[in-house]
């Protein structure tokens, strides 16, 4: 038998197999693209487990101080429900407004939120006394935040002066990003002028990511975050009861409080809450933090009492929601079909998970106290509507994704659309030529003549 002279071809390696992460990565992405109403499904269902969560946590957390105040342990209870019941109107009525529609008024309501923000520092103004910060304006039976306002106000009205702006001409007069960062710089000054350092930080990165969004590079905004984190700190430390927040900050770390009864108290208190929770909580209701050992348990620390009264799954479950709210929602500006709506989901999610994160983060002690709430979760009346609707505006996206329209055309409406009469979403009319302008072909095509012709052989 003869044998082949030459070089021997060596076997090809196998391939490594990718690793359980990545393929458990690549799997679940495969799963959500083959379902088209996945993030509308997900953002709708997290969004409202949150707020039920939310009525409920404020029901148990606000029963002593509410006996106190109002002779009833219903009564903030009560005001809570009602709020969040209107914060659901405003959610329905976001699905039912198309989310390219928002654009006509976002001018004005961004005018309005300066003009809310700048009337908050005058005597309209509250809240000095009793929790440090001046941020809300007393309306009859309502208090109003305007930096809640302003920060849905900017991601819709930044959306709108970003859109298929150049990214490589920032100081441009005409091309959207200068009145962008006065604007922001304005309001984020203003906000750190009330006191509320917290929410000017999260002001901050919701005009980040809508900068990140619309095509700026990392380096930039990394240059602008770092100049706004330096002035913030600097104007936080400048005040005698936040530098003790600082000081409490790394007492925290160390898990050493040096005083606990004056301005470590809050925090130890906190602390001793998610301690008693242990791994199933104490019980709902069963909470004995919220008997005056824990100053505002219904709204700053909320996530103290569900830390124990639900215990380690409790907690664990509210970081889970928030969480899937941000892949979800990041997910939803990434598939929208247009560059307004990527920009104002984008920047919607990042102001929702940012407060979440940084309320949850000094709760544990992981960041200093800032004194801001835990979006629908909190006891809050306009903020509760507000955010509610905010997150209504995100899930009308998710269900404006190119492929969801084609879904509901083709099979109709979700069982949840169609008992709350909200329509068909439909697809913008310019979306074929924005893809015609952004697809031209390099070459000429020809156009086939007659019968096609036979491959040579």
């Amino acid at each position: 038998m003869a044998v082949q002279q030459g070089t021997t071809r060596r076997a090809p390696r196998p391939a490594e197999p990718a690793s359980k992460i990545a393929t458990a990565v690549r799997k679940t992405g495969e799963f959500l693209d083959s379902r088209p109403l996945a993030d509308y499904t997900m953002i709708r269902s997290i969004v409202l487990i949150l707020a039920g969560l939310g009525v409920i946590m404020v029901m148990s957390s606000s029963m002593a101080i509410s006996f106190a105040a109002n002779d009833s342990v219903w009564a903030l209870a009560a005001r809570q429900t009602v709020m969040v019941i209107l914060g659901l109107g405003a959610f329905w009525f976001a699905l039912k407004t198309p989310p390219e529609r928002l654009r006509n008024f976002s001018a004005g309501l961004m005018l309005v939120s300066v003009i809310l923000l700048v009337a908050v520092l005058t005597p309209l103004g509250t809240g000095r006394e009793e929790v440090g910060s001046q941020s809300w304006l007393v309306l009859g039976p309502l208090r109003l935040q305007p930096s809640e306002v302003a920060r849905v106000a900017i991601a819709m009205w930044g959306a709108k002066v970003l859109e298929h702006k150049n990214p490589r001409r920032l100081l441009q007069a005409n091309n959207g990003f200068l009145a962008f960062f006065i604007v922001s710089t304005i309001c984020i000054a203003l906000i750190a002028a009330q006191g509320d350092m917290g929410m000017a930080l999260s002001f901050a990165v919701v005009a980040g990511f809508i900068l990140i969004f619309a095509g700026v590079s990392m380096k930039a905004v990394g240059y602008l975050a770092a100049g706004v984190f330096v002035s913030l700190i600097i104007a936080f430390l400048s005040g005698g009861f936040r530098s003790a927040r600082f000081h409490t900050y790394f007492d925290a770390l160390r898990g050493d409080f040096e005083d606990t009864q004056g301005t470590a108290f809050q925090s130890h208190q906190g602390f001793l809450s998610l301690a008693d929770g242990h791994v199933f909580g104490v019980g709902l209701g069963q909470s004995r933090a919220k008997w005056f050992y824990l100053p505002e348990a219904r709204n700053d620390f909320i996530f103290a009492v569900i830390g124990e009264e639900l215990g380690l799954w409790g907690g664990a479950l509210v970081i889970s929601l928030f969480a899937l709210l941000g892949f979800f929602g990041f997910r939803t500006a990434r598939r929208a079909q247009s560059q307004y709506q990527t920009l104002m989901a984008a920047a919607l999610t990042a102001a929702v998970v940012f407060q979440a994160f940084v309320n949850i983060g000094y709760v544990v002690g992981l960041l200093p106290v800032t004194g801001i709430q835990l979006p629908m979760l909190s006891a809050g009346g306009t903020s509760a509507v507000i955010t509610l609707g905010a997150m209504g505006v995100l899930a009308n996206i998710a269900r404006h994704e190119p492929d969801a329209i084609s879904a509901m055309q083709n099979y109709g409406r979700p069982g949840f659309d169609r008992a709350l009469f909200i329509q068909e979403p439909r697809a913008l009319r310019t979306s074929r030529a924005a893809v015609a302008r952004n697809h031209r072909p390099t070459a000429p095509v020809r156009q086939a003549t007659g019968s096609p012709r036979r491959a040579r052989r």
